[in-house]
């Protein structure tokens, strides 16, 4: 009998590549999940990954298994889902920056999702600065946001995000009188900062486009039509770092990203949910 929560182990350590990584994302120990592959394996009587210095890998048998352990941990999700009453699922209601979505699904609220049944996470998506509105206003449980002060008692730091201004390779937009930038939109702690700390001896600036669209703000950039704070991972061999000083650019601070939560919500699935956040950002943080 194939134990669904082997083959969620055996899913974890294929996905990742490696034993610790996926101990972390299973808030387990390394010892426990590679205890857990023996198992499987013993089970199968197949050896399911090949391991070196470099990780583990998936045997011929490993591949073949792997189609069927998604579908059975889907089936058993799906399962549990049939049986249990719509009445019964706490909704956790989740605000996430509307340009870090994706990321954001990537790294620990797909996972949630599949693993929590018991609640049910309903997202929403804004810019930082209206997200903190709408935390105050009781209309969120949590929040993911960025700021460039650290979090206080409800804020749960996730990880530090440095933006930098740049402009196209070569580019001609920094020619002209009139710096043509592309912003995030009102609201945002980023856009916030720029006219914050611009003065009136910098060069004037205009808001060619305002967007909540990190590739948007790229292909401007790309395109020549505008400077933009561009997220550190984001920068590609299109542009040119540009420094503050020398353009007369707004100083732009150190981005905190963090998990900030309503006291008056369901602490215990909010826990869980900063859990997996901190055991899958670590990698994509690094990786962009």
């Amino acid at each position: 009998m194939l134990k669904i929560e082997l083959l969620e182990s055996f899913i974890a350590v294929a996905e990742t590549g490696n034993l610790s990584k996926a101990a972390d994302r299973l808030c387990r120990t390394q010892s426990a999940v590679s205890l857990q592959i023996k198992k499987l394996e013993q089970t199968t009587g197949q050896e399911l990954l090949k391991r070196d210095n470099r990780g583990a890998s998936l045997t011929a048998a490993g591949s073949k298994l792997l189609n069927y352990a998604y579908q059975l941990v889907q089936l058993n999700l799906q399962a549990l889902d049939d049986l249990s009453s719509d009445n019964d699922r706490q909704v956790i209601r989740l605000g996430v920056p509307t340009d870090y979505v994706q990321w954001y699904l990537q790294s620990g609220l797909v996972e949630f999702i599949r693993e929590f049944t018991h609640y049910q996470l309903t997202i929403d998506t804004d810019v930082s600065g209206n997200l903190f509105k709408r935390l105050d206003a009781g209309e969120f449980d949590a929040i993911i946001a960025t700021h460039w002060q650290l979090p206080q008692e409800n804020g749960h730091l996730l990880f530090e995000r440095r933006f930098h201004w740049v402009g196209a390779l070569q580019g001609k937009v920094l020619e002209k009188s009139v710096l043509q930038m592309a912003l995030y939109p009102e609201n945002c702690p980023i856009r916030a900062q720029v006219f914050a700390n611009h003065q009136l001896s910098m060069r004037p600036i205009r808001v060619l486009l305002s967007t909540p669209s990190p590739q948007a703000l790229c292909m401007a950039v790309e395109e020549d039509l505008a400077i933009a704070p561009i997220a550190e991972f984001r920068l590609n061999d299109q542009m040119q770092l540009l420094d503050p000083a020398e353009h007369g650019l707004p100083p732009l601070p150190t981005f905190n990203e963090s998990l900030y939560v309503n006291p008056n919500s369901d602490s215990v699935a909010l826990a869980h949910l900063h859990s997996l956040l901190k055991a899958n950002l670590e990698e994509l943080v690094h990786q962009g």
